[in-house]
């Protein structure tokens, strides 16, 4: 008996009719490699770091399961890099990675979770607070307007936030919003009141400093329907101080005004009103802000692009608090 050459075999009908296997995938090639290997996800990732290539576990979890691809440049090198840590020939990977298929994590209509990695950058806090449910957060709903209140003590810490929300549905079946809110001096804990909505769980992550808030709506909304979310978080704050703070939107808004009072026992000698377009980017603009009569500065930006729009302040040294 012989054994034909598969790539010279005659490529005779099925006599079944049966099509031929499918080409296998990106992630079906990974996760292959991967167990081949012998190492662990947390192995490939200190392997890519000990190469400058960051990549957090949730993605390297999620490319092996087809729930995302690598698309930016740097997700790029990093395919280009497993290929030699997985000893896999040149280009056994990112071959598979066809110009007409869809980049990012296959999402709903309306949900770009790249344009919010594009915000946050790669394993942010708020991608670590919500783990796997990061790929889904808010899906079906996009904000359309944001009023802020900050508050903070005597001690230089912020205390409580307020927050007023307009969102609108992307499509059938929203039902809450969920909110990640980070804390500079620490978290020991966090209550939240909501006035318009209905209050859902509430986590708080000392570790990661961040308060998860769940606020729902009561009903399910139809798409492009609208709805109004308005709740106050409490924290106990940790031992540390905060000297900013900012909102980071993956979309363009339409209004958005953010307040900070600060206590008559502690107030910052400057105040700026900043934008940047990603986490890891310089400030676009920093305006001076002069505090009111109430103690209080507020930021209002005539145009609210994507990215990030915060407050920052200065506290006095001992020379200013002496003066």
């Amino acid at each position: 008996m012989h054994q034909a050459d598969p790539a010279t075999q005659p490529a005779w009908p099925d006599p079944d009719g049966a099509s031929p296997p499918a080409a296998p995938s990106f992630a079906e090639v990974l996760q292959q490699a991967v167990r081949h290997s012998g190492l662990s996800l947390e192995r490939v990732r200190h392997r890519l770091a000990a190469q400058g290539i960051r990549v957090s576990l949730t993605t390297l979890s999620y490319w092996q399961r087809g729930r995302s691809e690598p698309e930016r440049a740097d997700s790029l090198r990093a395919v280009d890099a497993l290929e030699r840590i997985l000893a896999l020939p040149p280009g056994a990977l990112r071959s598979l990675l066809r110009p007409y298929r869809p980049r990012g994590r296959m999402t709903a209509p309306g949900h770009d979770l790249s344009a919010t990695h594009r915000v946050l950058g790669e394993n942010s806090l708020e991608e670590q607070a919500l783990g796997a449910g990061f790929d889904r957060l808010n899906e079906a709903l996009r904000t359309l307007s944001i009023r802020e209140v900050i508050t903070l003590d005597a001690r230089r810490r912020i205390t409580s936030l307020s927050i007023q929300q307009l969102v609108r549905a992307t499509g059938d079946g929203a039902d809450r919003l969920t909110a990640v809110h980070t804390f500079d001096s620490g978290l020991r804990g966090a209550r939240v009141r909501v006035r318009c909505g209905l209050p859902g769980p509430v986590r708080a992550l000392p570790e990661l400093s961040t308060a998860v808030v769940e606020v729902r709506f009561g009903r399910v909304l139809a798409r492009n329907e609208t709805t109004v979310v308005d709740y106050t978080v409490r924290v106990g704050p940790g031992d540390g101080t905060d000297d900013h703070y900012e909102r980071r939107t993956r979309t363009r808004l339409r209004d958005y005004l953010l307040q900070v009072y600060f206590h008559p026992a502690a107030r910052p000698v400057a105040c700026h009103r900043y934008y940047r377009e990603h986490s890891s980017a310089r400030p676009a603009y920093n305006h001076r802000l002069l505090p009111d009569a109430s103690h209080s500065v507020h930021s209002a930006p005539g145009r609210c692009p994507a990215g990030i729009h915060g407050v920052s302040w200065r506290w006095p040294g001992p020379a200013e608090a002496g003066g």
